[in-house]
């Protein structure tokens, strides 16, 4: 099949350098921000891990005294134009990764297809933000980017093929002229050196208790060992993960995988339900009135991108002149 569809991908290619050509040339430029723009993304197609590295970054970014905003295309939602995120946004509105870095990175977030137009609209409401991160967008050039973070996962660079023959959405050269790689797999799966994440499940909390701000605890997740008929629900790029990641803490859970950004608009599991386990990215599209009566519990992933990351981010930060 992927050989069948080269023909579409060397399309695909010629079109990319079209467009490499109208930028070098002036015909279509990059616009200016008044902060700089630390892009998270990937070459690869599917998720690869770019929200809890654009989560972990933040965290770096507080520590630091940095003052973030988020801006992202949000995949999804319903309709293209630019929205400023709060709490009282829906999943469907902004986008459930969006909304889920807004409740969890605690920052504004806008989103919008521009993201040139989102980045102004959150900058003209948040002037006292220090940084943007733009959760994707390596691919949208119109947006300015200071550094640039590429996440892979365990699929590397897949077959080599540009889309729909193979996974890139861009030749995978040439780098970005500042750039950090974070591998969110066992261990490299490039050449480019980089950092091995770690991620890990930071445990369990009732759906309402999340929505209402709760921390989740891992003796909330262990005491759900001992029941059975647990399911477990996963609307993410790769389900796997989740369910591998219950059963190495013991949960004996039936899993119910979904598509990637699953809207819930109906209940994947039947009322009669003993239990359920979600994700955050799921949380976000159900309010704890949606499930009735059916024990649903939210389990955190806690994310680190890897030794030396941080040192590393923070001397980028030091060349940018955001920190001393």
């Amino acid at each position: 099949m992927s050989a069948a569809l080269l023909p579409l991908s060397w399309l695909y290619r010629g079109l990319l350098a079209l467009r490499a050509t109208a930028y070098r040339l002036g015909l279509q430029r990059t616009e200016t921000l008044p902060v700089p723009v630390i892009v998270v993304g990937n070459w690869i197609v599917g998720g690869a891990g770019k929200t809890p590295t654009t989560l972990a970054l933040l965290d770096l970014l507080r520590t630091r005294g940095l003052r973030a905003g988020v801006i992202s295309r949000g995949y999804g939602r319903d309709g293209d134009g630019v929205l400023r995120v709060t709490r009282q946004t829906t999943a469907r509105e902004a986008g459930d990764e969006p909304l889920l870095i807004h409740l969890r990175g605690r920052v504004p977030v806008a989103v919008g297809r521009d993201r040139v137009a989102a980045a102004r609209a959150l900058l003209a409401a948040h002037p006292e933000l220090d940084v943007l991160v733009s959760d994707d967008g390596l691919q949208h050039w119109r947006l300015p980017r200071a550094l640039s973070v590429l996440v892979f996962d365990e699929r590397g660079l897949g077959n080599g093929r540009l889309l729909p023959a193979g996974p890139l959405r861009q030749p995978p050269e040439p780098l970005p002229p500042r750039h950090l790689v974070v591998y969110n797999a066992p261990a490299a799966s490039t050449a480019l050196p980089g950092f091995v994440a770690r991620r890990w499940l930071a445990g369990a909390v009732p759906l309402a208790g999340w929505w209402a701000g709760d921390p989740a605890s891992l003796e909330t997740l262990h005491a759900l060992r001992s029941r059975a008929g647990l399911l477990a629900v996963a609307g993410v790029a790769r389900p796997q993960r989740f369910f591998d990641m219950l059963a190495a803490q013991g949960l004996r859970v039936e899993p119910v995988p979904l598509p990637d950004h699953a809207d819930f608009s109906a209940l994947p599991w039947p009322a009669d339900a003993v239990g359920v386990l979600l994700t955050e990215k799921d949380a976000v599209k159900l309010t704890p009135e949606r499930v009735g009566a059916t024990p649903v519990w939210v389990v955190t992933l806690d994310f680190a991108p890897g030794a030396g990351f941080d040192a590393a981010m923070i001397s980028q930060l030091q060349e940018l002149s955001l920190v001393a």
